[in-house]
């Protein structure tokens, strides 16, 4: 992690005000949490199980999702002969000043230096070559989970460091038509994990060619607010045409049986997602996990004092625990004071807590009580297994619209560049204007604000309208924001 971020000791001992330092909250909650830590080398991080339990519960119906849009997954190799790259030269020009290279292997100098995978196009193109020979063996529709390295210069926890892990989707089609509809399906599936599990609303569009993925025709992308105000690139989805086809010779007989180049694409969404989740649900006592994603969704914490009143406890909870059996349950039996595993399940962000001691016993009943707004409530042992599921469903369902809420309080639409950088001065959030698609528009609001265009919005509204920025006629409508 970056210098400044490094703890004094080896641990966090006290979390910072999120309204004051959003970055230093953000980086004690990922530690004390124990989503994840700095790792010995520099720039990467050990992520703990607690934080690799959440990215497997985004992740796992993620790859459900590309199963059911057709995709098998494939392991393609780490090491990338640099050549391979050097073939594309936009690719090699987005990725350069990141690649990692060994240059040695067995003590001696190897013949030609391997790139440490950024991002996989370069390989699966050349290895592909030997699977693709007719329109009869497409679509090719891949996707692998794995890791990959970016010599970052500024690094985060789950943000951006040197090596993290994501998926990363790679297809193959007859038509240009085909592959654009595999661009916004798997776009689509992003928008879902973000919205549907992750409780985080998404703005979802193309990216300005000066923010487009090396290598690509266009990108489209999600985006969403963070409690800061800033945006965060969610998942990326990238047509290609025939850019790293023709770069890399692959070619498929078509229908009239002449030689053509196969249309391709590539998306992907990463532990970036982690933190995604940590800002936009977050508050100054920690974590606030949506349920569907949590790692943990019911603590329960015994109160007891004695062995006697512990083994009345023990018998209730059998019948409880079996109600339970179908969600994400813990005991936590620690000899710990009941406020010091109050305190730590709220900041690990676990999204109900049933509390069960004697007097509880007496009447029948749990203390059941909401991370999300610590509302206690009163239910029967026996109702449960019914109140329980359908409390989460309203935690989920109030976490996404917490988000939106805030999201579209802090989201104005704005005519002129001295409104936006009065905007930016004294606001957090997004922008929407009119813009004719300038690039050097771009350079002028960054110069001026450091905000940066987000997502171009379909179907809006900025045609005919003068651009924001210069008074051109405009062609869309851009969202802007400051960004991670």
């Amino acid at each position: 992690m970056a210098e400044e971020d490094k703890p004094e000791s080896g641990f966090v001992k006290e979390i910072r005000k999120q309204s004051v330092d959003f970055p230093g909250w953000y980086n004690d909650v990922v530690r004390k949490a124990q989503l994840a830590d700095n790792s010995p080398v520099a720039g990467t991080m050990i992520i703990r199980p607690y934080g690799y339990a959440l990215w497997e519960n985004i992740r796992d119906p993620l790859d459900g999702l590309i199963k059911e849009t057709g995709h098998e997954n494939w392991y393609f190799p780490a090491l990338i002969p640099l050549g391979f790259l050097q073939k594309e030269r936009d690719h090699v020009a987005g990725f350069a000043p990141e690649f990692q290279l060994v240059t040695k292997g067995g003590g001696k100098d190897l013949e030609e230096p391997l790139v440490l995978r950024p991002t996989s196009e370069t390989m699966i193109a050349t290895v592909l070559r030997d699977y693709i020979q007719s329109y009869r063996d497409l679509p090719v529709l891949t996707n692998q989970w794995n890791n990959v390295f970016r010599w970052e210069l500024r690094t985060r926890f789950f943000l951006r460091t040197r090596e993290f892990l994501w998926q990363e989707g790679h297809t193959f089609h007859e038509t240009a038509v085909e592959a654009e509809e595999e661009v916004a399906k798997m776009l689509e599936c992003y928008r879902r994990i973000a919205e549907e599990w992750c409780a985080i609303p998404v703005l979802a569009g193309r990216k300005s060619d000066s923010e487009k993925f090396a290598g690509a025709q266009y990108s489209t992308s999600i985006e969403g607010m963070m409690m800061d105000g800033k945006a965060l690139q969610m998942g990326t989805s990238h047509y290609f045409g025939e850019n790293f086809t023709r770069a890399y010779d692959l070619t498929f007989t078509g229908r009239s049986n002449e030689q053509q180049y196969p249309h391709s694409t590539s998306w992907g969404m990463s532990t970036r997602m982690v933190g995604a989740v940590v800002m936009a649900h977050g508050d100054d006592s920690g974590l606030q996990l949506p349920p569907r994603i949590a790692p943990l969704q019911v603590i329960i914490v015994p109160i007891f004092r004695s062995d006697a009143e512990r083994s009345q406890i023990q018998t209730a909870l059998q019948p409880v625990l079996a109600d339970l059996e179908d969600l994400r349950v813990k005991v936590d039996w620690r000899d710990e004071r009941p406020g010091f595993k109050f305190n730590e399940w709220e900041l690990k962000g676990v999204p109900l807590r049933i509390e069960l001691g004697p007097r509880d016993l007496a009447k029948g009943e749990a203390t059941v009580v909401r991370r999300l707004n610590r509302a206690k409530q009163a239910v029967p042992l026996g109702e449960l297994a019914v109140a329980i599921p359908a409390m989460l469903e309203e935690i989920q369902e109030a976490l996404v619209k917490r988000a939106r809420d805030f999201r579209d309080a802090h989201t104005v639409k704005l005519d002129s560049l001295e409104a936006m950088v009065s905007f930016f001065d004294s606001s957090i959030g997004f922008v929407i204007t009119p813009w004719c698609g300038a690039e050097e528009d771009e350079r002028t609001v960054s110069q001026r604000t450091t905000a940066t265009t987000r997502v171009i919005l379909a179907g809006s509204s900025g045609k005919g309208r003068p651009c924001a920025v210069c008074g051109r006629l405009a062609a869309v409508e851009v969202v802007w924001g400051k960004a991670y």
